[in-house]
Parts: structure tokens; C-alpha cells; sequence
């Protein structure tokens, strides 16, 4: 929209100009804060004026000379401009006013048609179309009424019609001003229309690193606080029986403690230098040992298998699906009596799939903070970003599950693996934000093309909610138990 403009109008006309077609045409440019055009309304005042004047030289045999009564008509014409753009109506019907009074007088022709143009512009360009065109319409029958049937009785004196070849070339004139000021109007309702998409467009993206940030923090704070607060509970407990237990539990609030300082400063990092590249990496599945190990510290064991050949993630992918591992674990720190869990990680040419379970059974998190989290909602949102799905519900054989596909891109399947159904291609089930588990038929389906292992359906009232409740409680009455924080 901004390069709407030929190549020479984008040389010629400044920003200035630029600033002054992005007004939107409902607002007009002039409020009662805004300062009036004086230079330019006494630029064109003079210039009518003075060049009446000459005009009238030159007509000297066929119409009235211009006197006091003619140039305070000028000046009136002229003066009105000052307040075209606060009242651009008013400006159009009294510019028109003046000038049809000064034709009916019988002063000279020349510049006074200057101020009639310029108010009907102001009129056209604010949106006041039809008065514009009353008034330059206006003007011009008075002109062909006294020009070819009033004459007898107007100044000045034994005057004669005018030809009629004078008609075209006012006509002529009155189309030029008309579809000048439309040719204007419609600019400036494109860039002011441009200019509200492009204000919508940054509101867009605000929002959106807004909720990338919060899930961010979210995913850092809920898993390291959940490793810092099982540890301090250890330690509190062992503290006068084993100081050594205490110690290594110390050590490990310590060093989740730190890595939560370092990602939480990374993420703060790009707040306060927006559009710098972050100085490291984000985490991604390589880092999965990692997690792992944390969550070791904290009294999970966690066994992780992995089916087909991994191949390349794309950022964005390999975030989400960190943070989709880590959300799951840390829920199973926070709410499971098992301490145990299994991940599964599916790598096929057409997606990403993985699976966490835990035993059970639900805790009640008696000493947990009152409400419900964001964990679940958080994974949705990840995996819908990029077009996959999040589901999350209880086992027909009790503990608890977690689902996700994210699909990759082509040139990511090119370099995936593939499992034993890696091109079924099987659709997500659940909604695009993760919702509720799909219906019986295409559960079967899905298994007949993943494999029964893979696709096992949650039946049954699990903890906390049903077969199609989009969010499962994991917590026996409490509202936390929906996720982890």
C-alpha cells in the first residue's frame, strides 16, 4: 500500500504530504487544537487578489472594473479557506457563495475560481462529497443563467450571451476539480486503511510474544520451582536423620535453582533488547538427558524409548516439544503418587508424536497453591501453533497420559525416519487446541494404522472428569489439579 504511489510522486511528495493523506477521512486535519493554514490562505488570498486585478486589465471592455465591492468579495472567498479543513462544509457553501456573487457582479474572470476549487476540495477530501458537488454545481448554473438569459438585466451595462464554446472549457474545469479532490479522497482512505492494518498487524504480534513469554516463564518456573520444592520437602524431613540425603538434596535445589535463573534471564533478555538474537540456544529435545536427570533428583525415574530415526527440528518444533516433555513430567512430580513415568517419542515422515505416562495414582496437593494452572493450555497452545494437537486424559488402566503431535514440515519429513506407520499419515485427534479424545471409530482407525501401543483410548470417568472432558483434573477435589502450575 505504501509504494501505491508512482516512482515520481514518491519523489516529489514528502512526508509531509505522506502525513497528510494518512488523516482518516472521518477525522478532519484541523481540530479546534490545531493551528489554522495562515500562510496559505494568505498566499492564495493575495494571489486571487492581486491577479483579479491584472484580469481585470485585459477585460477592461466586457466587464465591470474591479472595485472595493469586488475585491471584498475576493478577500471573503480567500478568508473563508482559513477554516477549511475545521469546517469543510461551511467553507465549500460560502466560497461558492463569493464566487457565484462575484460572476453575478459582472467583475472580472481569472483566479477567483481558485478559491471555489480549493474549498470544494477541502469538501470532497474530508467526505463531504455532496456538498462539494452542490456547490460547484451551484456556481456553475448561476454562471449560465446570467451568462445567456440574465445578462439583460446584470452588469455590465449592454452586455451580450456568451459563447457557448466558454461552457466547455468551464465544464472541463469543474471535472478536473471533482476528480482531483476523488482521486485524493480515495488515497487517503487506502493509507488510512493501511494504516490500521499495519496497527492492528504490531497489536497481533504484541500479543502473541506476550503469550510466547508467559508460557515461556510458565514452562521454566512451574518445573524447576516443582524439582526446588520436592527437594526442600526431602531435605526438611531428612535434615536431623540423614545430613547427607539433606546435603544432595540442597545440591539439587541449587542447581535448578540456577538453570531457572538462566532461562528466566534469557527470556527477559529479549524484553529489554526486542529484535536481538537470544545468546543462547533455546532447549530443545537434545536437552531431554537433562530434564531427565532433573527429574531423577526430584524422585521420578523416567524412561524414555524412541521409535523410528530422529532427523532434524525445526526451532519452533523442538522447543514446543521440550516443553511439552517437561510440562508432563513436572505434572507427575506435582500431582501422581507414582514415581515413575515413561516417554515414548515417534518420530515418523509425516509428524512428531509423544506419549507420557505415569502409573497413578492422583495426589491430592494438599500443600499446593489454591486454583488452577495454565500447563495443559500451555502444551495446546504450543502444539496448535504449529498445527498439531495436545490431549490429555486418564488411562482405562489407571495413572495418566499425555498426547501430542506436531507435525513437520516437508523438509523436515524428507529427513525424518520412519517408523512401522510412519506415512499413515493418521489425523490428529481432538480439536485444533487440544481438546477431547476423538470418538471411538476414529480411535480404531487410528490404531489400525499406529498401531494399538500408540493409540490406546482413554475410556472411562478418569480423575477428575470424563471420557470428553477437554481438561481432566488430575487432582482429587482440587482445582490445581488440572496441571502442574
Amino acid at each position: 500500500m505504501e509504494n501505491a504511489r508512482p516512482p515520481w510522486a514518491r519523489r516529489c511528495l514528502g512526508p509531509a504530504w505522506e502525513r497528510w493523506l494518512s488523516v482518516p477521512p472521518d477525522r478532519p486535519r484541523g481540530g479546534h487544537g490545531t493551528r489554522l493554514p495562515w500562510l496559505s490562505t494568505l498566499a492564495v488570498t493575495v494571489f486571487v487578489t492581486v491577479g483579479s486585478g491584472f484580469a481585470g486589465h485585459d477585460q477592461a471592455s466586457g466587464r465591470v472594473p474591479l472595485d472595493s465591492v469586488g475585491r471584498a468579495l475576493l478577500v471573503i472567498g480567500g478568508a473563508l479557506l482559513l477554516f477549511r479543513h475545521r469546517y469543510p462544509r461551511t467553507v465549500a457553501l460560502g466560497t461558492a457563495a463569493a464566487t457565484a456573487a462575484y460572476l453575478v457582479a459582472g467583475y472580472p474572470y481569472g483566479p477567483v475560481f481558485l478559491t471555489l476549487a480549493l474549498g470544494a476540495f477541502a469538501a470532497i477530501v474530508a467526505g463531504h462529497r455532496t456538498v462539494a458537488w452542490c456547490a460547484l454545481g451551484g456556481v456553475w448554473a448561476v454562471r449560465l443563467l446570467a451568462a445567456h438569459w440574465l445578462y439583460p438585466w446584470l452588469p455590465p451595462p449592454h452586455d451580450g450571451p456568451a459563447p457557448w464554446g466558454q461552457e466547455i472549457v468551464i465544464t472541463v474545469w469543474v471535472v478536473a476539480v471533482v476528480a482531483l479532490s476523488e482521486l485524493v479522497r480515495v488515497r487517503r482512505e487506502q493509507l488510512a486503511k493501511a494504516r490500521a492494518e499495519r496497527a492492528a498487524a504490531e497489536r497481533r504480534r504484541a500479543d502473541e510474544e506476550r503469550l510466547r513469554i508467559a508460557r515461556e516463564l510458565h514452562d521454566v518456573l512451574a518445573h524447576s520451582i516443582s524439582v526446588i520444592n520436592v527437594q526442600a520437602g526431602v531435605g526438611l524431613a531428612l535434615l536431623d536423620s540423614d545430613l547427607e540425603q539433606a546435603r544432595t538434596a540442597l545440591t539439587t535445589i541449587k542447581a535448578a535453582s540456577k538453570e531457572a535463573l538462566g532461562e528466566v534471564r534469557q527470556v527477559l533478555a529479549t524484553l529489554r533488547t526486542p529484535g536481538d538474537a537470544p545468546r543462547s540456544p533455546a532447549p530443545g529435545l537434545d536437552r531431554l538427558p537433562e530434564l531427565v536427570e532433573q527429574a531423577r533428583s526430584a524422585g521420578l525415574a523416567v524412561d524414555v524409548t524412541t521409535e523410528g530415526t530422529p532427523g532434524p527440528l525445526a526451532p519452533g518444533a523442538d522447543l514446543a516439544a521440550f516443553r511439552i516433555v517437561q510440562e508432563a513430567l513436572t505434572n507427575i512430580v506435582r500431582h501422581s503418587g507414582s514415581r515413575t513415568a515413561r516417554v515414548l517419542l515417534r518420530h515418523t515422515r509425516a509428524a512428531l508424536e509423544i506419549r507420557v505416562d505415569d502409573d497413578g495414582p492422583a495426589t491430592t496437593g494438599a500443600d499446593g497453591p489454591a486454583g488452577g494452572g495454565n500447563g495443559l493450555a500451555g502444551m495446546r497452545e504450543r502444539a496448535a501453533a504449529l498445527g498439531g494437537t495436545v490431549e490429555a486424559g486418564p488411562r482405562p488402566d489407571g495413572g495418566f497420559r499425555v498426547r501430542a503431535r506436531i507435525p513437520l514440515t516437508p523438509g523436515q519429513a524428507a529427513d525424518a525416519g520412519a517408523g512401522p506407520a510412519a506415512d499413515a499419515g493418521a489425523p490428529p485427534t481432538g480439536d485444533a487446541r487440544g481438546g477431547a479424545y476423538a470418538p471411538a471409530e476414529a480411535e480404531a482407525e487410528a490404531e489400525s494404522e499406529a498401531g494399538a501401543e500408540w493409540r490406546e483410548p482413554a475410556v472411562g470417568g478418569g480423575r477428575g472428569g470424563g471420557p470428553g472432558a477437554d481438561t481432566v483434573s488430575r487432582g482429587v477435589g482440587s482445582e490445581e489439579g488440572e496441571e502442574g502450575a
